[in-house]
């Protein structure tokens, strides 16, 4: 956007590293991964840059998870609907997308039944690298270290596969559940990124079927 602030080349670099590995794995960078990747001689590198980048008001500094960073948006805003609540980014937008919020999800229900439905967003749709088709608010903590807190809307593309290592939602049995997906030659595990979570080993035996991937985040800090 023109009226957006002026980055510098470098920052702009990391910018466009920070969106491109969300848009590949459903999760931000690593300050180690940034210093990799551009040829830093340390993650303090990367660090000072990010600083700068949160400064300007680019993106948003999550302190005490290894990819806490956040693309930031302005602030949402409630807007009154004669039917729930809605609401609604405030951003100079050509395109602008209404997505369902799915709150808890019953056993045996499609994940987008009407039952599940607890309101709706209008977001811009640049805020997401990929156009989403649900948010679905987070429960526990036990994607804590991607930046996935509890609380937060994950905008989620449907799909019925994904990239190994991407963040996907999935069914298991009755649970839906956000975990980060992982092939072996022995099948699949959905791995936690929080070691106080166990790996979810699949079997045969499970009923088991992707949902989604994860293409942004919506911070539960921009609902209060």
């Amino acid at each position: 956007m023109p009226d957006g602030p002026k980055l510098t080349p470098r920052q702009q670099q990391i910018l466009d590293l920070v969106q491109s590995t969300i848009e590949r794995t459903g999760s931000p960078p690593t300050r180690a991964e940034i210093a990799a990747e551009l040829g830093f001689k340390s993650a303090n590198a990367a660090e000072e840059h990010l600083q700068a980048l949160a400064r300007k008001g680019v993106i948003e500094l999550v302190s005490g998870t290894s990819r806490g960073i956040r693309l930031r948006s302005e602030t949402l805003r409630a807007v009154n609907e004669s039917r729930g609540r809605q609401f609604s980014l405030p951003l100079p937008s050509l395109a602008q997308l209404t997505l369902p919020l799915v709150g808890r999800v019953a056993a045996g229900s499609p994940i987008l039944a009407q039952e599940h439905i607890d309101q709706s967003y209008v977001v811009e749709a640049s805020m997401f690298p990929r156009k989403p088709d649900y948010l679905l608010r987070v429960r526990g903590m036990s994607m804590r270290d991607a930046g996935i807190l509890d609380g937060d809307l994950l905008a989620v593309q449907k799909a019925s596969d994904a990239k190994n290592g991407q963040i996907v939602v999935a069914r298991l049995g009755d649970d839906v559940t956000v975990k980060r997906l992982h092939r072996t030659r022995n099948g699949i595990e959905l791995l936690p990124e929080n070691p106080d979570y166990p790996v979810i080993q699949v079997t045969d035996a499970d009923s088991f079927a992707l949902e989604g991937v994860a293409v942004g985040l919506i911070r539960n800090t921009m609902l209060m």
